[in-house]
Order: C-alpha cells, then structure tokens, then sequence
C-alpha cells in the first residue's frame, strides 16, 4: 500500500509499516542512528512491523524531500480516522521520527495520514511541531549504565547502599534457600516466556489492570518480537533462577544504545525475596556489559524507579487535532477519562485508596475463577 500527498514543505507517502521496503528501512534506521532523542527500540521500524502484522489500522507516513526520505511517523487508524501511537499503551516512546532541521506542519501531516485526531501518551519532548497539543508532561525514569567514571551498580551502591547491601542479602538467602542463583541475560527458551505471560496475567487480576496477556493480539506480538534479532531492535527475554527454578522474568526490546524495560514479572511466593529488584539490578548491569548505555523504565510513578533511576526525561501526553467533528468528540471522551487517571497518580492519598480498591477488586476476581492463573 502506497499513496502520496504534497504539503507545503513535505511529500508524505503512506504506507503499511510490515511492507516497506528495505530502502525506506535503511533510512530509517539512518535517521534513529543520528539522534539520541530516536535511539530507543519503540522507534524502529520492526516494532511497527510487528504491531502492523496484527493491527489492521497501522501506517507509517514518509516525508520526502525530494528523492530523500527524512521522517518516519508510526501510528494506528480508526475507519472513523481517530488516530493514536502506534502500540498505545503498550509503547513507552513515541515520535515522529525524523532527521535533524525537518519540520512538519501537524494538520497537514493529520491530513496526509488521513486522520482527524492523533493521541499519544509517550511522547519524546523533542518534537516541537506537537507542543501546542501536548496537555501534560511526564516524567519517565532512566537509568544511565555507563558514564565517564563508573559503571551503574558502582553509582547504586554509592547513591544507596543501604538498597545495594539488603538486595546482596536477599539474593544470599534466595540462593542458600533455593540454590545457586543464575542470570541468563538473553534466554531463547520460550517456555520462559511462557512463564512470564502466565506470572503477568495473574498479576494483572491480583492488582485489578487489565490483563494484556488476555488479548491474542498481545499474545502474538509478544510472540512476534521475541524472535526478532535486528541491530535497531533484539527481543531480550531475561531470567533468575534459583537452581533450576525460574524466580524472576522480563521480556523487553533493545535497540544498539537504549533497553526498554516492558514485562516484568515474578513467582508470586517468593516476593519477599525482592525478585523483581534482583531482576532489574541484574538486566542493568548486562546490558551495560552489552554496550547499552541507558534503560528506559517507561513512564509511571513507581517507588521502585525512584530507587534506580540515574535521571528522568520527559514525554508528553496529549491530542494532535485538526479541524474535524470527530476529532472534537474524541478528545471530550477520551480528556476526561486521562485527567481523572493523572489526577489519581498525582496525588499519593489518592493513589493508595485507588490501589486498594483495585487489589480488592482483583482479589474477588481472582476467587471467582481460582482455576485461571
């Protein structure tokens, strides 16, 4: 599938992110190589190839001058054309991806990509064209692997080694519990994640989320990526074991520079042994080891990310718009469900409350079908 539009600045052709060709994924890859703010693996072109295989709505718009591609921009279709990030909520990083000095003209880029309305939750800061609809900003934790002076577990344990010494510990105790503990840092056994899958799925009916892994098309993209092996974008299935059993598991994609961290989960009965910290301590120093230099640990208030994180950037949320009826009743549903959302996560007294009743809600979910997880 291919179609053309000229704007003012731009030629835009559209296209199934799956079937473009390999020039026009060269290019691409050309262009996450010459800026940072691009480097991270929801960017690359085999995410929206992944996700296109199984969402019938994904496109990618091109911008052309003249013979030269100079920027991507992944996203997903409405027949109504309401528009969103590609994988929204499941991406952590969105952008029009694009060489440095272009510009684009919003409405025309809507426009040419047949939309009414484009939202997004994850947005990179960069992208100026996109301010003036950009409602909120968050902050997202990162996790600097390498500087100048010392690796990340030497800053941990400098900047908090009271967290570094009673993780140490809990992981001697696992071990002398369990057994001898090992990391395997790129597992290609996919009965591990299998594992994972079934861990995340009950956790998300115990804690009262939607279940992700309830949906066939999560399923099969998780499946899809996981056999992805490309320089822009590996699928890395982590794993803790304690003897031969599993204890902690992640399923997240890397690109050469940034790790993303997307799936984490552990065996329920050992949680008092810390296994998740363990985990993300682990796949930190790995990827570092690997040449990574900065995991992503997605956008969220979590106490957790305030413990590892070496930064914050910041993304935006929002809804890109041009004059259309759709795109006015799409944002008056969807502003105030988002609002409530961020109102919640704002404010710890409320956060606590919300987390409870959900627990709860969770709970009875879970009693209610014993046999499902």
């Amino acid at each position: 599938m291919r179609s053309t539009y000229n704007s003012t600045s731009n030629e835009i052709t559209i296209h199934r992110p799956e079937a473009l060709s390999d020039e026009l994924r060269t290019a691409w890859h050309q262009v996450m190589d010459e800026s940072p703010d691009y480097q991270n693996p929801f960017l690359a072109p085999e995410f929206a190839a992944g996700v296109g295989r199984h969402r019938g709505g994904a496109r990618v718009a091109v911008l052309h001058r003249g013979a030269e591609p100079v920027g991507f921009f992944p996203y997903e279709r409405t027949a109504l054309g309401v528009g969103r990030a590609i994988g929204l909520g499941l991406s952590d990083c969105q952008a029009l991806v694009h060489r440095p000095g272009v510009t684009w003209n919003p409405r025309e880029l809507l426009r040419a990509s047949g939309l009414s309305v484009f939202e997004f939750d994850h947005l990179v800061e960069e992208q100026k064209p996109f301010a003036r609809y950009v409602t909120g900003m968050f902050a997202s934790p990162v996790i600097d692997l390498k500087d100048s002076d010392r690796t990340y577990p030497e800053w941990l344990r400098g900047a908090y080694p009271g967290l570094a010494k009673t993780v140490l510990k809990k992981e001697r105790r696992l071990a002398r519990d369990l057994g001898e503990l090992r990391f395997v840092y790129d597992e290609r056994d996919p009965k591990a994640l299998r594992t994972l899958m079934r861990w995340k799925s009950a956790q998300y009916r115990r804690t009262g989320r939607m279940d992700r892994f309830a949906r066939p098309w999560i399923v099969d993209l998780v499946d899809h990526l996981f056999e992805v092996r490309e320089d822009h974008f590996t699928g890395v299935m982590s794993v803790v074991y304690a003897g031969d059993r599993p204890v902690a598991a992640h399923f997240g994609p890397t690109s050469r520079t940034v790790f993303a961290a997307w799936f984490t989960a552990y065996d329920p009965e050992l949680r008092y042994y810390s296994p998740g910290l363990i985990m993300h301590l682990r796949m930190a120093e790995a990827a570092g080891r690997q040449g990574v230099r900065l995991m992503d640990l997605g956008r969220g208030d979590k106490e957790w990310k305030d413990w590892l994180k070496t930064r914050e950037l910041r993304v935006g949320e929002g809804f890109a718009a041009r004059p259309h009826p759709v795109a006015t009743a799409h944002r008056m549903w969807r502003r105030p469900v988002r609002g409530l959302r961020n109102t919640v996560l704002a404010h710890p007294r409320l956060r606590a409350p919300a987390d409870r009743l959900l627990k709860t809600v969770g709970g009875l979910r879970t009693s209610a079908h014993p046999k499902s997880g």
